[in-house]
């Protein structure tokens, strides 16, 4: 059974940094394109990053520079190290991933809450 389950989050001042794992048992991080996304408070869902298959990454403007998606492919994780956290980068943080045998089928994690003071 696919599951992907983050961890991670808490509560940091602006500037500081965390880092999100994503743990994802039940596929193959290596061969599954991973995301993370986010929903801010009051916000609807919204991507930040992504690692393709053959890893790739990309990033959504507001976090590139600042953001840095990963995986270990021993540890079966995706991370998602977070530096210079602004306030309005807080929210819920979700891995996502679509089978890449059948793109149809998503699967989502509960999320990690991150919370970033000023």
């Amino acid at each position: 059974q696919v599951r992907l389950v983050e961890s991670g989050g808490g509560l940091v001042q602006s500037g500081g940094s965390l880092r999100l794992p994503c743990a994802a048992p039940g596929i193959s991080v290596n061969s599954n394109a991973m995301g993370w996304f986010r929903r801010a408070p009051g916000k609807e869902r919204e991507w930040v990053a992504g690692i393709s298959r053959g890893g790739a990454a990309n990033y959504a403007d507001d976090v590139k520079c600042r953001f840095t998606i990963s995986r270990d492919n021993a540890e079966n994780t995706v991370y998602l190290q977070m530096n210079s956290l602004k306030p309005e980068d807080t929210g819920v943080y979700y891995c996502k991933t679509n089978l890449a045998s059948d793109l149809r089928v998503e699967y989502w994690g509960k999320g990690t809450l991150v919370t970033v003071s000023s």
